[in-house]
């Protein structure tokens, strides 16, 4: 089911799956970085010793798509093909959650103890804080055009609807890796280590939740493009092909809807085929050239067929004339 994109096969045996009958603690002692998946997956801390599939069902979190998850993150597993149980709402309400803790914690937090860290009066330290501020900014961005434009079109194929002028393609295109200037930031700042043994604990300790940070948003950036970009794409696909079904459907129920076809319009029908013209069809059925027109409007209607090849098909499928007949014409 599984499929490994970081490990070597061979070291496939000694990296441990976890599953639905495990503890939730010992998950989360083995990994303490899924500390912030759990928030992000609204599972709240407190679950003693009880299971994963147990502390999920007790928080309303779908078991199955929390284990694919931590299972990427901790050993960069992924399904081998689109995995159909995966919850779409479970995986973009964790990607929503996400960006809350970055944006309105993470980030504020970060730039706070840096700035503590750091002498005001100290130019390079002046631009260390430009430079988490331009990364601030980005990171900003990346994250908000998600949240107005990817994540809204999710809902609405989640709800059944199609946008025509969006896909997830486009999101994927231009979707990349948000790490760059925090790894710059990193090494500047160990660059940079002040000979102040106070100074220095401090950027030691703010450099470690950026080193953190760092890795958080990689593998956040690799759980939207391995896990959430191909589920997205099977969406699209199974509601393109509902639509198409549905299309056939409404086809079908029109066909059906054809027995009002009255036995007058029948007649119109089999001189059209025929080659009559509108004048030749009133004279052979005593009827006025208006009243033609009238029927050939209301077969149109009924029918959804205005030209002379369709209603010719129409006429040999519904045996108005014979295939042989027509031939010979």
């Amino acid at each position: 089911m599984y499929l490994c994109s970081v490990v070597k096969c061979d070291e496939m045996k000694k990296i441990k799956l976890y599953e639905a009958e495990d503890k939730m603690i010992d998950l989360i002692s083995d990994n303490y970085i899924m500390l912030q998946g759990l928030g992000a997956f609204g599972i709240r801390l407190g679950f003693g010793d009880k299971m994963v599939a147990q502390v999920c069902q007790e928080q309303n979190v779908d078991c199955h798509t929390f284990l694919i998850v931590v299972n990427f993150i901790i050993n960069g597993y992924a399904p081998k093909e689109v995995d159909e149980k995966l919850s779409v709402p479970t995986l973009l309400g964790y990607l929503r959650a996400s960006h809350r803790f970055f944006l309105d914690f993470q980030l504020p937090t970060i730039r706070k103890n840096l700035e503590t860290s750091l002498s005001p009066d100290d130019q390079l330290a002046t631009l260390i804080m430009r430079i988490y501020d331009e990364y601030s900014h980005d990171i900003q961005l990346h994250m908000k055009y998600e949240e107005k434009t990817l994540f809204p079109y999710v809902e609405a194929l989640l709800r059944g609807e199609q946008v025509s002028n969006y896909n997830v393609d486009i999101f994927a295109k231009h979707h990349g890796d948000t790490t760059g200037k925090f790894h710059e930031l990193k090494n500047i700042i160990i660059k940079y280590l002040p000979h102040n043994v106070l100074a220095n604990n401090r950027l030691a300790s703010t450099l470690y939740d950026i080193c953190n940070n760092e890795e958080w948003l990689s593998n956040h950036s690799n759980v939207e493009e391995v896990l959430f970009v191909p589920a997205i794409r099977n969406m699209e696909r199974k509601l393109k092909n509902d639509d198409v079904s549905a299309h056939i459907t409404s086809m079908i129920g029109r066909a059906d809807s054809q027995e009002a076809i009255s036995e007058r319009e029948k007649e119109i029908i089999i001189c059209l085929v025929q080659g009559m013209s509108n004048k030749e069809i009133a004279n052979h059925l005593f009827i006025s050239v208006n009243t033609v027109i009238t029927h050939r409007r209301n077969i149109a209607r009924k029918l959804q067929i205005r030209s002379l090849a369709g209603l010719t098909i129409y006429a040999i499928a519904n045996n108005l004339i014979d295939r042989k007949v027509f031939q010979s014409l």
